[in-house]
């Protein structure tokens, strides 16, 4: 039933058009910027919840080796349609809680930029993560996304109003004190803070590198940045690469970013 309702959401989704979009771009942007930064030549790379294939086939057009896994079949139509004959890349149906189909230590770069975003349990997200690491090679570096809490409260709730933040108390899916959030998996997206990401990260050896508010205040501006021109967008796209990793921003951002580095055991 879990699997059920993410796919039904995704089957419904143009997830494919939504890194497309001006606001969607500050995201896709940021990521691949910091990506990037840890590209070396002949890097290997996976990305596990591949989704329509807009950072793999990114990364592979740039020379890269990509294996790519990903859980939705119609995700995985779209991402077979938009493969260039010369890309080196492979795309596996699979699950991020079970790698099993690949070996220890074989990536330089894992992407794990989808799959915490849907899981609901600190024994699955860890999970997720620890297969993420496995599959890394030591120094490797790991990229993985969540979805935050005050971000998506500022901007759905009490400002868009996509739902009802007095309902979301009443039905004990937001703490009417702290307005912590819980999730399941009928509501397909799993809100945390960066607290939560600090205890979820505890227990593995791993080195922090970077912690990034992908998208930032833009998911607050998104009708500002469709109107500004390309001049204006530029200089908004520096004040959002100077500040995504300041502390007193990075609470606000609807997606964020941990980067991390594996260590020995």
């Amino acid at each position: 039933m879990e699997m059920k309702y993410l796919m039904d959401y995704y089957n419904n989704k143009d997830e494919e058009g939504r890194l497309g979009t001006r606001y969607g771009s500050v995201e896709f942007l940021t990521t691949m910027r910091y990506i990037q930064r840890y590209l070396r030549p002949n890097s290997k790379i996976i990305e596990i919840g591949a989704g329509t294939g807009r950072y793999s086939h990114a990364i592979a057009r740039m020379g890269n080796e990509v294996d790519a896994v990903e859980l939705v079949p119609r995700n995985i139509d779209v991402f077979s349609k938009n493969t260039q004959i010369d890309e080196t890349i492979t795309i596996t149906q699979g699950n991020a809680l079970d790698l099993n189909g690949f070996a220890d230590s074989a990536y330089d770069i894992t992407l794990l930029l989808g799959p915490l975003y849907h899981l609901f349990s600190q024994k699955d997200k860890r999970q997720a993560i620890s297969e993420a690491i496995r599959v890394t090679k030591q120094g490797g570096v790991v990229f993985a996304a969540y979805c935050i809490s005050d971000g998506s409260l500022l901007h759905g709730g009490f400002n868009k109003k996509s739902f009802n933040i007095m309902e979301f108390i009443k039905n004990g899916f937001i703490d009417p004190e702290t307005f912590t959030t819980r999730s399941t998996p009928e509501l397909i997206f799993e809100l945390v803070r960066k607290e939560d990401i600090d205890e979820l990260m505890s227990v593995f050896p791993t080195t922090r590198l970077h912690y990034v508010a992908t998208d930032g205040y833009a998911v607050h501006m998104k009708e500002a940045l469709e109107e500004m021109d390309d001049e204006m967008f530029a200089l908004y796209l520096k004040y959002h690469f100077t500040t995504c990793e300041r502390g007193d921003m990075v609470g606000l951002t609807n997606h964020s970013l941990d980067i991390f580095e594996k260590k020995g055991l």
